[in-house]
């Protein structure tokens, strides 16, 4: 029998480049240190190099091998001291950078490993380079991910995997009345291609012809925020707002403002702005894209339409705020099933489970630092 485990250390992105991997590990965290749990510490998988060292992170190539290293000496004071990694994962190069030193030394240290996979892109990533990823992967005791799509995707390549939702604090979100729906529309996805925030883009100059009145706050950042920043004038858009890269903080106050939420992804797993939307109960419209109908209901808990159709998306939108009650009704019922299924409450329970069948203790030790 493996001696029991009084300290976990988990290891992922910072908050200095916000995404759903990053938001979820740190709550996570807190959710743990909340608990009666075993020691918890958060390793960040991007260091910041100190003193004069951290000039090398503003040169483009030399800034991810500096914070390689950084991030592999930093694995080799922390993993020694720990009993189970519970390591977070994304695809392709960010695989091969983060998880995968990680495990290595995770094994090399005997330690157990449990790999929180988090990537709508895991069949393309396991089709073109399974070759190394698969037996990487191979290397922890437990793959958790956060969908029953995931869990499909993984056994198609051979690998066992169990799903744990994304979670979030539902409290945390602010309710408004929104008796009198107008065309206001908010996105807060990342400004990468699979993302498609152009397609948002092209969906609401239609939107605009029919309601000039109509408003868009667009959160976020990434490779494509030039591009979409010349696209929206290009379209001759009014009323577009990029407000940047937004701290979680922040965000329920730009749920709270709009009146419906839109997401056009073409890849995707368990987004949790979808989520997070559900518990501002504010209307959702958003494509089918990868793991999402898991999660999104047309006409139930969203209005859902095929990934990449830029004309539906933009019938969705107007319908949102043409047919208010409807809208409102649905987002309701998000509201509840979200609240049922994805707090804290609900999904540490099944963390916990994996935990103890990893044999991790939860009984009453002290909470470690970050």
């Amino acid at each position: 029998m493996p001696p029991v485990s009084r300290h976990i250390l988990i290891i992922g992105p910072s908050l200095r480049y916000l995404g759903g991997q990053s938001v979820q590990a740190h709550r996570l965290l807190a959710g743990l240190r909340s608990l009666d749990s075993p020691t918890v510490e958060y390793l960040e998988v991007d260091p910041v190099l100190p003193g004069p060292f951290a000039l090398l992170q503003r040169l483009p190539v030399i800034r991810t091998l500096a914070t390689s290293v950084a991030y592999f000496f930093a694995l080799l004071r922390h993993v020694p001291s720990a009993d189970t990694l519970h390591i977070f994962s994304a695809s392709y190069w960010s695989f091969l950078i983060a998880p995968t030193p990680a495990l290595l030394i995770g094994r090399l240290f005997r330690k157990r490993v449990i790999l929180n996979y988090h990537s709508g892109e895991a069949d393309d990533h396991l089709t073109r380079w399974g070759w190394h990823a698969k037996p990487l992967l191979r290397l922890a005791d437990t793959i958790v991910v956060p969908t029953a799509f995931l869990v499909d995707v993984f056994a198609e390549h051979g690998l066992q995997s169990t799903a744990i939702a994304n979670h979030i604090d539902v409290s945390a979100m602010t309710l408004r009345d929104r008796s009198t729906m107008v065309p206001r529309y908010f996105s807060n996805r990342n400004f990468e291609r699979h993302y498609n925030v152009s397609a948002i883009l092209e969906a609401f100059a239609q939107v605009q012809r029919a309601r000039p009145d109509a408003e868009l706050v667009i959160a976020g950042n990434g490779s494509l925020r030039e591009e979409l920043k010349a696209q929206a004038d290009g379209l001759c858009l009014q009323n577009v707002h990029f407000t940047g890269p937004v701290q979680p903080f922040e965000m329920p106050a730009l749920y709270a403002a709009a009146d419906v939420y839109v997401n056009a992804s073409l890849i995707d797993n368990m987004p949790l702005s979808l989520l997070e939307a559900y518990a501002a109960e504010l209307p959702v419209v958003t494509s089918d894209a990868g793991g999402i109908p898991w999660i999104a209901r047309n006409g139930e808990t969203a209005t859902v339409v095929a990934a990449g159709d830029v004309q539906a998306l933009s019938v969705a939108m107007l319908d949102a705020v043409t047919v208010p009650d409807a809208a409102k009704a649905r987002a309701g019922r998000a509201r509840r099933f979200v609240s049922e299924t994805f707090s804290w409450d609900v999904v540490k329970t099944q963390w916990l489970s994996v935990y103890a069948a990893a044999g991790v203790s939860t009984d009453g030790v002290s909470r470690g630092g970050e």
